[in-house]
């Protein structure tokens, strides 16, 4: 039995789906291991691709004062040791961590009860549990590191099937994410009257949070944009528009890059370790996208950038960057791996 687990945010749950379905395609239903906090059960408490589930009353050690990190730790410890009541009752084998504090009590549990251990870092700065775990790893897998033993992001394969080559820009998307960027929902606002009067198309996707305040605001006016608070047809908007603003968590960045759409990444400033930037300079560095400060953001740079950007360049480039089957790949290796506890 394989179990999955991590969370806490979008983008580690992202990957814990696609694995789960690569799985699922070889009729093997994993378990997973999340935290009753963060968006775990939102994702999968009704998800019939594992076999269990366990939520376990876990939470994040950061930005947390003294008391509250012994807490913390002391959770974690206490649901590392009960893993291996789980571990023994449904035969585990192998656990797949994806990162994030929803990780840690079964990504313990496994150094301690000797199951192997793989590891999805997303992110181009690694993580505080990763890199305690590292060590321990059978198997590393990420985008930005080279001991990596897949380099693709396990990406939908949706995202790669609709996926086109951009010539001019015409629409520009602007992605709030599911839990809503105030300062891109903002910024599209902004944008809006400018980008309108030069015949460019806004689809917006502002999440649940703020949608009907800018509901009433394009209303009030009449500025035609197709408005979200959230979408499952992500892959088929991103397929109509020729450059996205967003921000850049590892999931979006490299569903982004996986449809060959220019972006302007703007950081949410603050990200852990500023993993946020360090994901996106990973493209810059290869002049495959844009990449703004939010303090020094401005509309005219937008602007500058809508008005000279050698869009088509950077989308073909884009082509070259990721590869579809990520996660096919990743299992691919972990199921190759016979073990022998």
């Amino acid at each position: 039995m394989i179990v999955l687990t991590g969370g806490g945010t979008g983008g580690h749950l992202s990957i814990v789906k696609s694995l789960k379905e690569e799985l699922n395609k070889r009729n093997i239903n994993p378990i997973f291991i999340g935290s009753t906090y963060g968006q775990d059960k939102i994702w999968f408490e009704n998800d019939n691709g594992f076999d269990k589930k366990f939520f376990l009353n876990t939470s994040g050690v950061v930005n947390k004062n003294k008391l509250g990190k012994i807490l913390s730790l002391g959770k974690i410890l206490f649901y590392s040791l009960s893993c291996y009541f789980i571990f023994k009752k449904y035969k585990v084998t192998k656990v797949i961590s994806v990162g994030g504090y929803s990780a840690a009590p079964a990504s313990f549990g496994a150094i301690l009860f000797k199951k192997k251990l793989y590891i999805h870092e997303q992110n181009a700065k690694i993580g505080t549990l990763n890199k305690k775990l590292f060590p321990y790893a059978k198997n590393i897998f990420s985008s930005y590191i080279s001991v990596s033993a897949v380099k693709d992001y396990p990406v939908n394969n949706i995202f790669f099937k609709l996926s086109r080559t951009r010539e001019e820009i015409k629409t520009i998307i602007f992605l709030g994410g599911s839990q809503g960027a105030n300062f891109i929902n903002n910024l599209a606002m902004k944008l809006a009257p400018l980008l309108l009067n030069k015949k460019i198309k806004i689809i917006h996707q502002c999440g649940k949070k703020e949608y009907k305040k800018i509901k009433n605001f394009y209303a009030e006016y009449d500025y035609d944009v197709e408005l979200y608070d959230f979408t499952n047809n992500l892959p088929s908007l991103l397929n109509k528009a020729d450059l996205a603003i967003s921000r850049s968590g590892a999931s979006t960045l490299w569903e982004l890059c996986a449809n060959n759409l220019p972006t302007i990444f703007i950081p949410f400033p603050y990200a852990a370790k500023d993993h946020q930037y360090h994901n996106a300079k990973f493209l810059l560095d290869k002049k495959l996208c844009f990449l703004l400060r939010q303090n020094e953001l401005t509309e005219n740079k937008i602007f500058d950038i809508i008005q000279t950007a050698n869009i088509k360049n950077m989308s073909l480039g884009l082509k070259t960057i990721i590869n579809p089957n990520g996660a096919e790949k990743i299992i691919d290796i972990v199921l190759r791996d016979h073990c022998t506890v």
